[in-house]
């Protein structure tokens, strides 16, 4: 059915939101006085987010720049984009908790939103009675409520405690039944924030299958933000990119999920590496050594070919001499999944002071398609214990050329078959 045939769930045409910055109004009594008072000394405000100049129009900030978009009956959308893209601003005027600055959006349906843990839940109600209230809120009465209760209570997995007061529910508790109520209750568009990653796993993949049913099955719309490429793949058939504010890309889910990894630095044959690559704060506080840049050796630059190991330089430095030290990338494929980690054969002394290490890797393994890659230091004591020295993130992005094809005329599908392809096997009839 192309789009002409289907019916329209949302449309939003010129859609802008703008927020002051620096100015008293919207935040904690404690942020207020801190930005008053950095106002009054004339300082900058500790609460205006930086990283996002371009978007700054004098005093105020524009979080969505000019959204256009219609989705349809039967869609699941995925949303993604780096922090400060827009998602969550977009998702909350969707769902009329706060106004547009400019633009319409027309929603041809009740909504269903799950923003944040505990959204639309009074914490003195059980859960018993905040089901009852979320219904009400979408218009439905008692009897329609409780003909679906069972089923609610079911699927939350919280049935011994439904009658207790959600003050006293855990966060996992918490979106547990939010997710319940809001997938049962009759809707027509159903509205998904990344609140699913408090949950457990279990739960997680259960949710992801009731979204495809609500979708496919039951004909509803499913807008879904995330950060996991993985849940955005299995659940999405469609996905929109934001980029400060606007719209950078509508449509396949892979080329989504290829933009937002970016391009621009599968391009880059050195890493030079500054705090921000080190995410992890027991690395930052725990690192015997500085690993300060990688350069890719090999002429193709960082496109890798499986048919020839590649030659990657590191230049490290020490305060004082580290024995036996081993490197190792572990590697994710673009849509976040672990492929897998390439580890030391061999171990080398880094001495105080600069030094430059090679390593060789052998990507022959690798199906086509981009990758990224953490890039660890560690040593071993006598015992086998682990001690990391340094780890950087991204350490390297590249991308795999993939040339099975030419030698087999197969196209290998990652989605199915995975990132690593195995030795073949011999096959002989007897």
């Amino acid at each position: 059915m192309d789009k002409a045939e289907k019916r329209i769930s949302i449309r939003i045409e010129g859609l802008k939101k703008q927020y002051r910055v620096g100015q008293i109004g919207g935040r904690t009594l404690q942020n207020e006085l801190k930005s008053w008072w950095a106002l009054k000394r004339g300082k900058e405000d500790p609460n205006t987010k930086i990283g996002q100049t371009g978007r700054l129009r004098g005093e105020t900030f524009m979080a969505l720049d000019g959204i256009d978009l219609t989705a349809y009956r039967g869609e699941a959308v995925g949303i993604i984009g780096r922090n400060g893209a827009g998602k969550s601003t977009l998702l909350k005027l969707i769902s009329r908790i706060t106004a547009p600055t400019e633009g319409t959006i027309d929603l041809y349906g009740r909504v269903a939103s799950m923003l944040e843990v505990g959204t639309g839940f009074n914490g003195e109600m059980t859960g018993r009675e905040n089901i009852y209230l979320n219904g009400a809120i979408l218009g439905m009465t008692k009897n329609e409520i409780t003909e679906k209760l069972d089923d609610i209570i079911e699927f939350s997995e919280i049935g011994e405690f439904i009658d207790t007061p959600v003050k006293r529910y855990s966060s996992g508790m918490y979106v547990k039944l939010a997710f319940s109520v809001a997938a049962h209750l009759e809707s027509e568009i159903l509205i998904m924030d990344e609140v699913l990653a408090v949950g457990d796993m279990e739960f997680q993949k259960k949710c992801l299958r009731r979204m495809r049913d609500e979708a496919r099955v039951n004909d509803r719309t499913v807008f879904y933000v995330s950060h996991n490429m993985n849940t955005i793949r299995s659940l999405c058939d469609r996905c929109i990119v934001l980029d400060e504010g606007k719209v950078v890309f509508d449509g396949d889910v892979d080329k989504a999920i290829a933009i937002y990894l970016g391009t621009e630095s599968s391009e880059k044959t050195t890493f030079v590496f500054n705090k921000n690559y080190r995410p992890y704060a027991d690395i930052n506080r725990r690192r015997q050594m500085d690993i300060k840049s990688l350069t890719i050796m090999n002429k193709g630059g960082a496109v890798f070919s499986t048919t020839e190991k590649q030659e990657l330089k590191i230049v490290c430095s020490a305060g004082k001499t580290l024995e036996r030290v081993g490197f190792r990338l572990e590697l994710w494929y673009q849509d976040g999944t672990k492929t897998g980690s390439m580890l030391s054969e061999t171990f080398v002394d880094i001495e105080a002071g600069e030094n430059t290490v090679m390593l060789t890797v052998d990507p022959s393994h690798l199906t086509g398609g981009q990758y990224m890659a953490d890039l660890l230091a560690y040593q071993f004591d006598d015992d086998g214990n682990e001690t990391i020295l340094d780890g950087v993130y991204p350490g390297i992005v590249f991308n795999i050329e993939d040339k099975l094809g030419e030698t087999s005329h197969l196209d290998w599908h990652n989605q199915y078959w995975g990132n690593v392809h195995l030795h073949d096997m011999t096959v002989v009839k007897i």
